[in-house]
């Protein structure tokens, strides 16, 4: 078998890695618009050549790992694959790509969202462990044929990745609290030290704790404006929610309420009782 990946920078870089590592395809070949980005994941190996779209179309599975506004404007250009081919989209937002998608081609299609990622981005960030042992959400299946769900399982079994089945809102609502808010809150954080008059000598004392925290606002900017454009709903419902928690926060510690916050950060520990 062959496949192709349209989007060679972290996630599909990664995967590239890991699909050579299992075996399952004899070749893997690519399609990346940004010419220097193609470059860099033929030399360090992420795919065996570099094609065009019309070739791509020809592999027997087909993975979209572009950002997610370009995987919508990929998705009418996949009509005339072959009804045996497989379409797997790895975008992080799953309910409008699975709106989109050409009738003609939704049995060929799987809606799928790997829950992995780093703050870097590109060829250069990708590496062959990022995906095993992770988690694959599997969205929408009865809209897919059989034969590509079963295509689908195969390999991410094969990647040792953990499926879950759910359908595309659900995805984005739990999405949007565990992903999405949380990429949102860090380049907050990060903007919020930046506008204050000496940001330099406030970072010199940064720790762990606050490292931790903007680590992902290192994330591409392009990728999440996508994200959150797609799930914008979502998204600002988990933002009320977390404002609210934020202004409960500021009246207790403003009407020096500290028994009441000491409770209210004791509740917060409760979350590590779950995983």
């Amino acid at each position: 078998m062959q496949a192709g990946i349209i989007g060679l920078g972290l996630i599909g870089g990664s995967l590239g890695l890991a699909l050579k590592e299992s075996a399952m395809f004899k070749r893997i070949v690519g399609l990346d618009n940004n010419e220097i980005h193609l470059q860099q994941a033929l030399s360090l190996g992420l795919i065996d050549e570099g094609v065009e779209l019309e070739k791509i179309k020809q592999c027997d599975v087909i993975f979209l790992a572009t950002p997610v506004e370009a995987i919508l404007e990929i998705l009418p250009q996949l009509i005339g694959v072959s009804p045996h081919t497989t379409i797997i989209d790895l975008g992080s937002t799953k309910y409008l790509i699975s709106q989109n998608i050409p009738p003609s081609i939704r049995k060929n299609f799987i809606c799928a969202h790997p829950m992995s990622g780093t703050e870097n981005f590109g060829p250069k960030a990708a590496f062959k462990d990022l995906l095993p042992h992770h988690i694959i959400v599997l969205t929408d299946l009865e809209q897919s044929g059989e034969f590509q769900i079963s295509m689908a399982k195969e390999i991410f079994i094969t990647l040792k990745m953990n499926i879950i089945k759910m359908d595309s809102k659900s995805h984005d609502n739990h999405a949007a609290f565990i992903s999405h808010l949380p990429h949102i809150i860090s380049y907050a954080l990060a903007n919020t030290v930046l506008s204050q008059q000496n940001p330099k000598d406030i970072l010199t004392l940064a720790g762990g704790g606050f490292k931790s925290m903007v680590r992902i606002a290192k994330s591409s900017p392009k990728m999440w404006s996508d994200i959150s454009k797609q799930n914008r709903e979502e998204i600002l419902k988990s933002l009320e929610y977390f404002q609210k928690e934020i202004n409960f926060a500021k009246e207790l510690i403003n009407n020096q309420k500290w028994e009441e916050l000491e409770n209210w950060m004791t509740e917060a520990n409760s979350l590590y009782k779950i995983f």
